[in-house]
């Protein structure tokens, strides 16, 4: 068995380079857009050796982390204090149906199926206090449909101070974010739903 140079390389993957200017193999995969969750892995992103290499130096797995959680997550005992998802009551499901409860796999994509039907009635009913462009706006803050003035002011309050270059040691990268924070709050703090 010869050893490959590159360790984790998928050579002769047919996949090219998805760097908008390149067209090499793509042979090396980063994290993409969507992380893992509960219904799957999440994704891939493919690049050749140079654009990976040019990912992996300014990735920041702690990014978005408070300072306590960097420290918990650097410690060398991280992830014992935890319960392993499987064996928590809810199996990490929050709260659904686990498959455990149920003898027939059918019965237990069923009730999981009307379960999210159910929440997503409740999000909707909740939210039709809010137009179409407040709703995007909540989401881009990370707010719910609970969510009062002063909670909202918190939250932009909180985003500002984490996205803001000068909060950052002048780095430019979450330029955009903070923007469509700015923006969504713009609207929101005029929203008639609040009134």
């Amino acid at each position: 068995m010869t050893r490959d140079k590159f360790h984790g390389r998928f050579a002769n993957s047919g996949r090219i380079c998805q760097h908008p200017e390149c067209d090499e193999p793509g042979e090396f995969r980063a994290p993409g857009y969507r992380g893992p969750n509960f219904d799957g892995p999440g994704e891939w992103r493919w690049l050749c050796l140079d654009h990976v290499r040019q990912f992996n130096s300014g990735y920041d797995w702690f990014e978005g982390m408070s300072p306590e959680e960097i420290v918990r997550a650097q410690s060398p005992v991280a992830g014992w204090a935890t319960e392993t998802r499987a064996f928590r009551a809810d199996a990490g499901v929050d709260g659904m149906p686990r498959w455990a409860d149920f003898h027939d796999p059918l019965d237990a994509i069923g009730a999981r199926a009307g379960d999210i039907r159910r929440r997503a009635e409740g999000n909707n009913a909740a939210f039709s206090r809010f137009t179409p462009r407040e709703r995007e706006a909540l989401n881009a803050m990370g707010l719910g449909p609970d969510t009062d003035r002063s909670a909202l002011r918190r939250r932009y309050s909180e985003l500002v101070r984490k996205y803001h270059p000068d909060r950052n040691g002048g780095d430019r990268s979450h330029e955009g974010r903070l923007g469509r924070v700015v923006e969504a709050y713009q609207l929101l703090r005029k929203s008639a739903a609040f009134a």
